[in-house]
């Protein structure tokens, strides 16, 4: 730069504890277009591919308008997520934190950031968080997006407009001592934990309309089925109660696996080995991620092990592929006992929701259940792509995180959304039928297993044969035969009989 083209100016940074000279450089050029943006409605930002011109309205800055430009891919952003933003702002106030207490940053630029941070927190800002979820970079795009957005809500906070960096720059002061690689892991997989314990709340919701209804019930005799053939008598209740126990067991297993989220790599930066932070903010960040959280969050033991490793997400995927597995299963026998009316199960009615044809008078679908599968499906299809991106990371780093964190939180959501449907629209409104049930146990020939400790396994076969030539049900033929008295038939019939 040729001395006569520009001119050196000498400020002090207003109101920190310890004002400390700098020379800023200036050109004629920056002073033309500063004094431009005083009247227009627009700012310039520079980076190093360039400069653009950037709304002042807008928090986010230069590197977020290249990943708007850059990733037009699902047209889904990142704040589509709200804990995503959430959280970003929750790792960024932890990091100003262990910046400022080991004096890395001012008071003032602290201050400021921490304002923000929490404006970002209280979703304030989500509109400023545009970037798609899906992006090259491996988070650098989401990373910037929340230092640009929080730097120039800082510099409001401390009486700077948009855009004037040496005051509370993006990557020195609201980066510090961090690297995308350990601030967007730890801020999605604390955005994934939070969307878990809302998902599980729903899905206790679920479990416990399918155990009320194991309750009602629990009398309600029918004929259980193996290979969709006829097997032993069971109840109802029975039934449900099962599928409650299966996504209870599951539920555990989320449980457990979601642990994993609250150990992070902060202080990790940009491969594990700590360069351009300490010690000492590692353990200040994290306490104040804790104290941020009241989450019992801890540093991860190997932190190049951790910034390269996604097996916690990958883990995870898995335990809701083995949910939504068992929850297709229930879809799936709630289709069946439902079937009919007049030609199939016929054992419940799920509540009527929608007419089930364009062609067909009177015909009603079973559409809860139904879209609940589909749901499970697309969720299965998630957790394929998890795998793909877990198995596709190289040497230090696995760049695939994106596309695996938005694969994780739209399976939380649809899994949190099918259950509230699955419960409300269909679950609490299932009547049985009672008495249809109870004709198809007398009518079958799977009853008479029911019977043998009473008339012995030979006369039992002999009754079976005759019921499966003549078309006539078991219970009928015993009456006819006079084998055994009403009193007999009621008490061989009776529930704590057939089951234990």
């Amino acid at each position: 730069m040729k001395k006569e083209d520009s001119k050196t100016t000498t400020k002090k940074c207003k109101k920190t504890e310890q004002p400390v000279e700098e020379q800023i450089v200036i050109t004629e050029q920056e002073i033309k277009i500063q004094e431009e943006m005083e009247t227009k409605k627009t700012r310039i930002e520079s980076d190093l591919i360039g400069s653009r011109e950037i709304p002042m309205e807008c928090y986010y800055g230069v590197q977020t308008v290249r990943a708007i430009e850059n990733f037009p891919i699902t047209g889904i952003g990142i704040n589509r997520y709200p804990n995503v933003v959430k959280y970003l702002g929750v790792i960024k106030k932890a990091a100003a934190v262990a910046n400022y207490e080991t004096g890395k940053i001012s008071k003032e630029i602290y201050e400021g950031i921490a304002k923000a941070c929490q404006d970002v927190i209280e979703g304030k800002l989500n509109d400023q968080f545009p970037v798609d979820v899906i992006q090259g970079g491996a988070g650098t795009s989401t990373n910037m997006n929340a230092n640009e957005v929080i730097a120039n809500r800082a510099l409001e906070y401390m009486g700077y407009q948009p855009g004037q960096y040496e005051y509370c720059s993006p990557n020195d002061h609201v980066n510090a001592s961090q690297s995308t690689n350990d601030a967007y892991p730890c801020a999605t997989r604390l955005a994934i934990y939070a969307d878990h314990l809302e998902m599980i709340s729903h899905l206790d919701l679920l479990i416990s309309s399918l155990e009320r209804k194991a309750r009602e019930f629990k009398d309600v005799i029918k004929m259980g089925r193996t290979q969709l053939q006829d097997a032993v008598p069971m109840t109802l209740g029975l039934s449900f109660h099962a599928f409650a126990q299966s996504l209870r067991n599951e539920k555990e297993h989320l449980i457990h696996d979601s642990k994993e989220f609250l150990y992070v790599n902060m202080g990790a930066t940009a491969i594990g080995t700590g360069i351009c932070s300490t010690l000492e903010y590692r353990e200040v960040c994290v306490k104040a991620l804790r104290d941020l959280t009241k989450w019992d969050i801890n540093l991860s033991e190997d932190l190049v092990e951790a910034t390269s490793d996604a097996s916690s997400m990958l883990v995870y995927s898995n335990a809701l592929r083995t949910l939504c597995t068992n929850l297709c299963k229930v879809c799936n026998d709630l289709r069946l006992m439902s079937s009919g009316p007049r030609c199939g199960l016929n054992e419940i009615n799920l509540p009527k929701m929608q007419p089930g044809s364009s062609i067909m008078p009177g015909k009603v679908n079973p559409v809860i259940p139904e879209v609940v599968n589909q749901i499970c499906y697309r969720v299965i299809g998630n957790d394929t792509c998890i795998m793909l991106g877990a198995n596709n990371a190289q040497l230090e780093l696995n760049v695939m995180e994106p596309v695996m964190v938005y694969s994780l939180l739209e399976s939380i959501e649809l899994l949190k959304n099918g259950f509230d449907v699955l419960r409300k629209l269909c679950i609490d409104g299932i009547t049985a039928n009672k008495e249809h049930c109870r004709e198809m146990v007398e009518n079958s020939i799977g009853i008479i297993t029911a019977l043998v400790p009473v008339l012995g396994y030979k006369p039992c076969s002999k009754l079976a044969k005759e019921a499966l030539e003549t078309g006539k049900g078991v219970v009928a033929l015993i009456r006819e035969h006079g084998l055994l008295t009403e009193e007999q038939i009621n008490e061989a019939m009776a529930t704590e009989k057939i089951i234990l």
